[in-house]
C-alpha cells in the first residue's frame, strides 16, 4: 500500500511526502518555504527514506516571552512537533541542527527528554554553538556530531532577577544543576566527576565559572560522539535507518 493514500490527503494534518511523484517546481518550493517559516524544519527524502530536519536556534524560550527582537526556539512548538515525528510512520529519522546560546533550563530539559525517549533514529549536530542548556539538547540524540569550528560552554545554573540569599535558594540551584548533570552523564560518555570539573572551572571565563569547549575538545571530553559536517550527520542518520530496517525484517 502506498505511504500516502487519498484518505490521508484529505486529513487536515496531512504532511506532503517528498518521495511522492514530483510536483511542479514552484509548488514544491512554496511548500518547503512554508515548513521552514512556520516551524524551522523541513522534511526531505533520499532513496525512499524520509527524514525530518529540525533546527534549534537562538535562545530556548520557556514560560516567559522573550523580546521580539530575540531569536528564539519555543518549547511549546517543538515538543508537539517531536511527538508528531515519533508517531508518523512515514518519517524514518530525525536530524537536529543546533546553534543555540541556551535559555530556559526546564524548557530545554523537557525538549531533551522527549528527544532521548524517541524510538526513531535521531542524530544531532552542533553548528556555531551549543551552549548552556544546548548541551543536554545535543547529547539527547542517539548519535551526536559537532562542527570543528563550533563551541560549547559548560557552566553552572544561573538566574536573573530577585534572589533570596537563604539556604533553600542554594539547595534549589544544586538540585537543578544535578538534574542537568544527570541527564548529560546518562546520555554521553563524560564522567560525573569530569563534568563537575568543567562546570566549576574558574580559569577560563572572566565573568563566570565554567569551560569553553571547541569541537575537538568536546569529543575528547566525551560530551559529543564525533567531529563532522552536516553531510556526515546525514550519512550517519541514514545508516541508522538502514540498521533499523534490517532489524525489523
Amino acid at each position: 500500500m502506498p505511504r500516502n493514500s487519498n484518505a490521508e490527503k484529505e486529513r487536515d494534518d496531512y504532511v506532503p511526502n517528498p518521495c511522492e511523484e514530483p510536483k511542479e517546481k514552484e509548488e514544491q518550493t512554496d511548500e518547503k518555504l512554508d515548513q521552514i517559516n512556520e516551524a524551522g524544519s523541513i522534511i526531505t527524502c533520499h532513496k525512499d527514506k524520509i527524514i525530518h530536519c529540525l533546527t534549534i536556534i537562538g535562545q530556548v524560550e520557556g514560560h516567559y516571552l522573550l523580546p521580539r527582537e530575540t531569536k528564539t526556539t519555543k518549547y511549546e512548538h517543538i515538543i508537539p512537533l517531536l511527538v508528531s515525528i515519533e508517531e508518523d510512520d512515514r518519517i524514518d529519522g530525525l536530524l537536529i541542527l543546533l546553534n543555540t546560546v541556551g535559555g530556559d533550563v526546564e524548557a530545554g530539559l523537557a525538549i531533551a527528554e522527549v528527544i532521548s525517549g524517541m524510538k526513531k533514529p535521531t542524530v544531532s549536530i552542533v553548528l556555531g554553538g551549543g551552549h548552556s542548556i544546548g548541551i543536554p539538547l545535543a547529547v539527547s540524540a542517539k548519535k551526536s556530531f559537532i562542527a570543528k569550528s563550533a563551541s560549547m560552554t559548560v557552566h553552572p545554573v544561573r538566574t536573573t532577577g530577585l534572589t533570596l540569599g537563604v539556604p533553600q535558594t542554594f539547595e534549589y540551584f544544586r538540585r537543578m544543576q544535578d538534574r542537568i548533570t544527570n541527564f548529560v552523564v546518562e546520555n554521553s560518555s563524560v564522567s560525573r566527576e569530569r563534568y563537575a570539573q568543567l562546570v566549576l572551572n574558574t580559569g577560563e571565563l572572566v565573568m563566570d565559572v565554567g569551560t569553553i569547549l571547541d569541537g575537538e575538545r568536546a569529543v575528547s571530553e566525551g560530551l559529543i560522539d564525533e567531529v563532522g559536517t552536516v553531510s556526515d550527520a546525514i550519512a550517519a542518520l541514514y545508516d541508522m535507518i538502514e540498521e533499523n530496517s534490517d532489524k525489523e525484517k
